[in-house]
């Protein structure tokens, strides 16, 4: 196998986890892609250069936490923790966290386009049934039925998304 297989593989199946990881420490997603983009660039190098790395997954995940938390530091954060919406959680909490939030998202990605939009405009907007509608040029009972719709395929992949934590 080569090198090249195995870091495309390895990016395609960590770097959106690696990503809300990040975010639990920096709080910005531009910055985390970015840390996580150099992460795999210097595994990309150490591994070209000859090196060994018997973990990667552990290596990226232990160099993305440094990065964080370099970064929390040169910009003066008071504690550079990993935080959530409950406040600080361990560095466990936080990657555990940040593999369901990638399954989740990913779920949500496979929706179709117009369901995808009505729940993230619902959830993550935090916008009425009437302002989805206007927004969208369509009834509230289909704005309502959409939801329930999106609703209902994440509830089905709900053990999916909560049993992959077992795999940690």
């Amino acid at each position: 196998m080569s090198l090249r297989y195995t870091i495309d593989s390895l990016f395609r199946a960590e770097y959106r986890p690696l990503c809300l990881y990040a975010m639990h420490y920096v709080d910005s997603m531009d910055i985390a892609e970015d840390m996580v983009s150099s992460c795999f660039e210097s595994l990309w190098e150490r591994l070209s250069g000859g090196a060994s790395v018997l973990n990667m997954r552990a290596y990226l995940y232990t160099s993305v936490r440094n990065a964080s938390i370099d970064y929390l530091r040169r910009n003066n954060s008071a504690e550079p923790l990993p935080r959530d919406l409950d406040g600080i959680i361990s560095d466990e909490q936080a990657m555990e966290r940040s593999a369901v939030e990638a399954r989740l998202w990913t779920a949500i990605d496979k929706m179709p386009a117009r369901r995808r939009e009505v729940l993230l405009m619902a959830k993550r907007d935090g916008m009425s049934y009437a302002q989805i509608a206007s927004a969208l040029g369509i009834s509230e009972n289909t704005v309502r039925n959409t939801l329930e719709a999106a609703l209902k395929s994440l509830r089905t992949k709900r053990k999916e998304i909560l049993d992959f934590i077992v795999l940690f």
